[in-house]
């Protein structure tokens, strides 16, 4: 069913080679795992690697779009290495004050700071 709600389907229900790899974690995501509290990836198990207009990205639902990859990121081979840098491109951005989420708290926050 939520499947069907979000309009595609949870990869590694279908593919055991899609679960997150603990050991392929970045010390980045190891930080913000430890820092939330969490014991595992939760929200960010579906981020995977795609490509947008053939350059690697990662797709961010918040705002319905394409978050490309710097060119000067060497991405390794192994999908499960790239998918750990899709979820620790898109956490990074998400915290950004680039993201533009940021202007829509800003423009309609009830407490403005």
């Amino acid at each position: 069913m939520a499947e069907k709600d979000a309009g595609q389907h949870i990869g590694y229900r279908y593919d055991v080679n899609l679960v997150p790899d603990p050991a392929k974690m970045t010390p980045f995501l190891k930080r913000y795992i430890a820092l939330m509290g969490w014991n595992d990836l939760n929200w960010l198990e579906d981020v995977h690697m795609g490509f947008e207009e053939g350059k690697p990205a990662v797709f961010d639902r918040n705002i319905n779009g394409w978050v490309t990859v710097p060119e000067n990121i060497k991405l390794p081979e192994d999908q499960q290495s790239r998918d750990m840098i899709a979820r620790e491109l898109l956490v990074k951005f998400q915290m950004s004050r680039r993201h533009p989420l940021v202007d829509l708290k800003k423009a309609h926050g009830k407490l403005q700071t």
